[in-house]
C-alpha cells in the first residue's frame, strides 16, 4: 500500500488527517508531519524520515503539502529525489485531495497513480457558491460537438445486452457522502449511482446536493423506488454500471420484490431513533426492521455490513439475533 505523509506549516496536517478519519476512517501508513514556528528545515526533514521509517513499506511514499515551494516541500523534494522513480509530492493539499488518495490507494499499486488521480479531485474541490460567480470555462474545439444535446435514447433501444448492471446495491441512512463517492466507487466502478428513494426524490434541495456530490465522471440521479423498477427492465441501461444508494431496507425490499435484480446488499450505514437499538458501530435496527431482513434472507439475499471496502465484514445473522434480544 502506498504510504502516505501529510507535511503542513502548523497544525494543518494533524487538523486535515483528523477530518480524512471522520469521513474515511484510521488509515494504516498516513502519518501528519508538522513545521512549527520555533523549527527549521531540519527539524521537519527529521520527522518525515521517522514517518516513512514507522510505514510497513518504504517502496511507495505520496508527500501531499500545503504549498509548492514552501519548506514542507523543500524538504520533501531533497527525499524524493532520491526515490524519483517511486516517490511523488503533491502541493495544494486539500481535503477532497485526501479523501481520493485514500479510496486510490486501495486500487493504485504505485505513488505515482495515486499523485496523477488526486490532482484532478483536489481542483474539482475548488467551487464558488452562488455557481454565477464560477469562471466559465470555454470548452476546447474538439469537445464542442459533444457538448451538442443528444436528445432521448427512443423506447425500446437495446443498448449492450440490454440489461442493467449493478455493482454495488447499499443502504446507507446518509446516502451519498464522502465514503460511497471515494472509497466505494473506486472499489466498484460504476458510471452511474443511483439513490433509489421516495421521499428524496421529492426533495429539491437534498436532489440537487447529491447530484453535486457524485465524483467526477460520474452521473447520479436520484427515482422514486416504482421509478428504478422500471429502469432495471429497461434495455436503454444495457451499458449501465450502477451503483444502487437505498435510505432504508423497506425500499431495497420493495426494489427486489418488484423485480430489480440485487443478490447481495451492503449495510453501510443505518442511523439510531426512537425504536431503534445500536447494534454495532454503524447499524441501528428497530422491529421494523428485523422483519424487513427477515424477509429480504427469504429472497436469497445475501448481506454484506462494511462501512468502507477495507473494513471486516461483520455477521449479519449475529447483528439481528442481538437487536432481537435487546427489543424483547
Amino acid at each position: 500500500m502506498v504510504g502516505i505523509i501529510l507535511a503542513t506549516h502548523g497544525g494543518f496536517a494533524d487538523g486535515i488527517m483528523q477530518s480524512g478519519s471522520m469521513i474515511f476512517g484510521d488509515q494504516p501508513d498516513v502519518a501528519a508531519v508538522t513545521l512549527q514556528p520555533s523549527e527549521g528545515p531540519n527539524d521537519i526533514r527529521k520527522k518525515m524520515e521517522d514517518a516513512i521509517a514507522s510505514f510497513e513499506s518504504q517502496d511507495e511514499v505520496l508527500f501531499l503539502v500545503d504549498l509548492w515551494g514552501g519548506t514542507p516541500f523543500n524538504q520533501a523534494n531533497g527525499l524524493v529525489s532520491e526515490h524519483e522513480d517511486k516517490w511523488a509530492i503533491v502541493a495544494g493539499l486539500n481535503l477532497p485531495m485526501l479523501i481520493d488518495a485514500y479510496g486510490s490507494r486501495m486500487t493504485m499499486e504505485t505513488a505515482h497513480e495515486v499523485a496523477v488521480q488526486i490532482a484532478g479531485s483536489g481542483k474539482e474541490g475548488v467551487r464558488i457558491y452562488p455557481e454565477s460567480l464560477e469562471p466559465k470555462e470555454e470548452p476546447a474545439a474538439g469537445q464542442q460537438a459533444e457538448a451538442q444535446p443528444q436528445g432521448a435514447i427512443p423506447e425500446g433501444t437495446v443498448l449492450g445486452d440490454g440489461h442493467i448492471k449493478f455493482v454495488l446495491a447499499r443502504i446507507d441512512s446518509r446516502l451519498l457522502h464522502g465514503q460511497v463517492a471515494t472509497a466505494w466507487t473506486k472499489t466498484t466502478q460504476p458510471n452511474r449511482i443511483i439513490v433509489v428513494s421516495d421521499s428524496v426524490a421529492h426533495d429539491d434541495l437534498r436532489k440537487k446536493l447529491i447530484q453535486e456530490a457524485a465524483p467526477p465522471g460520474v452521473r447520479a440521479n436520484v427515482v422514486p423506488v416504482n421509478k428504478m423498477i422500471e429502469v432495471s427492465k429497461d434495455p436503454r441501461f444495457g451499458n449501465t454500471k450502477a451503483l444502487l444508494l437505498f435510505e432504508t431496507p423497506q425500499d431495497a425490499l420493495r426494489a427486489i420484490e418488484g423485480g430489480v435484480d440485487i443478490k447481495e446488499l451492503n449495510i453501510g450505514s443505518m442511523a439510531h431513533s426512537v425504536g431503534k437499538v445500536a447494534v454495532s458501530k454503524v447499524v441501528s435496527l428497530g422491529k421494523e426492521d428485523i422483519k424487513t431482513f427477515a424477509k429480504l434472507k427469504e429472497h436469497g439475499i445475501g448481506f454484506d455490513v462494511r462501512k468502507v471496502p477495507s473494513d471486516s465484514k461483520e455477521n449479519m445473522d449475529e447483528i439481528i439475533k442481538k437487536a432481537e434480544a435487546e427489543l424483547s
